[in-house]
């Protein structure tokens, strides 16, 4: 199973229209990660493929509310970035 498909899995998503969408979310997320906060996820880690899925689920649920990000991520990001910069916990 890929990030895409993990990601519709969660979110009950059965068709494929809104691949390309969940495809820009995803992509966004990995280069937001990278360029902003120095962490390359390796996706082959199942720490690392689960949080980019919960991660593009919430970005993709989350329609510009600006409640903030949820706890369980915010705890999540941060260990990732006290892991060290190159993503490994």
């Amino acid at each position: 199973m890929n990030i895409t498909e993990a990601v519709k899995a969660r979110l009950g998503i059965t068709i494929n229209s809104r691949d390309d969408y969940i495809n820009l979310i995803i992509d966004g997320l990995k280069k937001e990660l990278n360029d902003v906060q120095g962490l390359t996820l390796d996706e082959s880690n199942p720490s690392h493929f689960m949080f980019i899925v919960d991660y593009a689920t919430y970005r993709y649920s989350n329609h510009g509310e600006t409640s903030g990000m949820p706890r369980h991520l915010q705890w999540r990001l941060h260990n990732l970035m006290v892991g060290g910069k190159d993503g490994n916990i």
